[in-house]
């Protein structure tokens, strides 16, 4: 979601705010601005890309030795200049904000009542407003103060006019990092967005406040007591931000899944709980459940991993999507497996999914992630790293194909422990496992045949997909595909509930996907397909090549290469992909910066 970029520096600081605002842009923005002290507080602000913000300062000569900048996805206003980041108070406080301050109509008529205008329908303005108020003429103290009287998420980065030598910064519910240079010191929401300034990055924890001058940085934590974080050397990586031969990164992710895929499982030479940790072992006797809990295209991931769960590891589980998990009273069990799914590690419902569950008695958690070092890593006290490399696409693609995998190692990791999963069984898992990459090549083939079925779908408005068992979620999935970036309209079903309701929507134009493995309910589906045909519907079947179902008329099918038993929902949602790709690229829609969406959502 929104990105930070601050520096304190000898040089124009400026390109390095703007570089590392293009680094951030995958994570979704509508605005974007950049403030400089220069004889006095400076800023420019676009609702345009960075791309237009950088030819504004670059013509206006704009240069500055401190400074912050900023990638806005609207919350609180419209996404207009006004509200555009980074917001002044007077003549005397820059301010950058992630997240939402809930109590801001309070602090806004305070301040409004103490003479402060506002230019903005923003709760940042009122943070700045607030530290302005509050100034001693120490901004790092300051800042500890002003921050007590918030309520809700945030990160900031604030400059002051008197204090021309030193950035300050504060989070709770939001990610910071500090960099650390060389006579030099930076803050960013994303260490990515620094990849080529430094590589020594400190993770913030929840609370702190950290002061950033030339030659020296102090943190304190939320008590105000001085502390020491850990300064890691991070590579964040810059190959994956590089587009190549590919039209839109989305595409590009798509056709990454075989190597990402391989990544995941590199080094797994068989199965066994210490591949989630040291811990493992111990944590595993000690459950007799698993909760999931996961937003978006992860949350269909634990739905999928549900089935693997029950049937492989005999072990009963329930999936959550967070933001209503955090809010309902629910049957602690201090004997589950909290199992959190995230691309980024940082989504802010999952987050706060996680600690509500700790907060429970709910101790033994597992992390699935892309990134080494989130929060949400550093939370649990067990992990899967998913190898994905980078995901710039709005669209979940590669992300969601290693969480598969990732939950499935573990279904079969948790069966082992369980007596479930004899050495034949885990011989062939594996051999299937290291089989997926050319698996997957196998479907990418398959690209020809679904740009001609795209042209069809970007004609219409609505769609449904359907599937049973293990595929239920992966129609879920498809769906989601569908809609985030080609706005189609699309739902999904279990097969069977289309009698229930759903088949009253049924016409000539309303295109119907099937998700069709040749397993156990393969004829069940094929009832349900009759069912559509005797409607005048229109069926697009991805079926097995065994399954025995033909084209005809209302009928049009593209046949899978090989049937995948338990792994084949990682098989039959990569068409989907391809296929929610094409549709958006013939509507001519911005297929990796989908409107209103964001990559990395870190507010509620």
């Amino acid at each position: 979601m929104c990105g930070i970029v601050g520096a304190i520096a000898t040089r124009n600081i400026v390109p390095v705010l703007i570089e590392g605002l293009r680094r951030l842009e995958y994570r979704g923005y509508d605005s974007c601005g950049v403030a400089v002290y220069d004889q006095g507080l400076k800023r420019a602000r676009s609702v345009s890309r960075v791309a237009e913000l950088d030819r504004e300062v670059t013509a206006t000569k704009f240069a500055g030795v401190i400074g912050i900048s900023h990638t806005r996805w609207a919350t609180h206003g419209a996404p207009v200049t006004a509200n555009a980041h980074p917001h002044f108070s007077g003549d005397r406080i820059a301010l950058v904000h992630n997240g939402i301050i809930e109590n801001y109509e309070e602090l806004r008529d305070e301040l409004k009542a103490r003479g402060f205008k506002f230019d903005s329908q923003t709760d940042t303005e009122v943070v700045a407003h607030l530290i302005n108020h509050e100034y001693d003429g120490d901004l790092f103290r300051t800042v500890q103060r002003a921050v007590k009287r918030l309520n809700g998420a945030y990160a900031i980065a604030v400059f002051c006019k008197d204090e021309p030598n030193r950035v300050v910064g504060a989070r709770f519910g939001s990610p910071l990092v500090v960099g650390v240079g060389k006579g030099e010191n930076f803050l960013a929401s994303d260490a990515m967005a620094l990849t080529g300034t430094t590589n020594q990055i400190i993770y913030l924890e929840e609370g702190d406040v950290v002061d950033l001058q030339l030659a020296s940085h102090k943190i304190v934590d939320q008590s105000g007591a001085p502390v020491v974080r850990e300064v890691r050397t991070v590579d964040a990586g810059t190959g994956g931000a590089e587009l190549g031969p590919y039209r839109h990164y989305m595409q590009k992710e798509i056709f990454e899944q075989p190597r990402a895929v391989a990544d995941t499982l590199e080094g797994v030479d068989r199965v066994m709980p210490e591949l989630f940790g040291a811990a493992a072992p111990k944590i595993f006797r000690e459950i007799d459940s698993a909760l999931i809990l996961a937003c978006g295209t992860s949350y269909y991931s634990g739905l999928t991993a549900k089935y693997w769960f029950e049937a492989i590891a005999k072990l009963p589980t329930q999936v959550e999507i967070a933001s209503e998990y955090r809010y309902r009273e629910s049957v602690p069990n201090p004997r589950t497996l909290v199992i959190v799914i995230s691309q980024s590690g940082e989504t802010a419902d999952t987050m706060a999914a996680l600690k509500h569950a700790q907060s429970l008695g709910m101790d033994k958690t597992l992390a699935i992630c892309n990134v080494a070092s989130s929060a949400m890593v550093r939370l649990t006290r067990l992990k899967y790293l998913t190898h994905a490399g980078p995901e710039i696409g709005v669209a979940s693609t590669k992300a969601f194909t290693t969480q598969l995998v990732a939950l499935f190692l573990l279904a079969m990791a948790l069966a082992k422990h369980r007596g479930h999963l004899n050495e034949g069984n885990e011989a062939a898992a594996m051999r299937n496992l290291r089989h997926l990459p050319k698996a997957i090549q196998s479907v990418l083939a398959l690209e020809p045949q679904i740009i001609a079925w795209a042209g069809d779908f970007a004609k219409m408005e609505n769609a449904l997909f359907l599937g049973r068992g293990h595929h239920y979620p992966i129609a879920l999935e498809g769906a989601l595909k569908l809609k985030e970036i080609s706005y189609i309209h699309a739902e999904a079903y279990p097969a069977g509930e289309l009698k229930h309701g759903p088949l009253a929507l049924v016409t000539n134009e309303m295109p119907v996907v099937t998700v069709a493995p040749n397993d156990d309910l393969i004829e069940k589906l094929k009832s349900n397909m009759q069912e559509v045909r005797a409607r005048g519907g229109q069926l697009y079947v991805f079926a097995d090549a065994d399954s025995h179902i033909s084209s005809a008329e209302g009928i049009h099918v593209i046949r899978m290469p090989e049937h995948y038993g338990a792994l084949s929902p990682i098989l039959h949602v990569v068409p989907l992909q391809l296929l929610a790709y094409h549709t958006a690229c013939a509507r001519g829609t911005d297929v990796d910066k989908p409107r209103n969406l964001a990559k990395s959502v870190t507010v509620e």
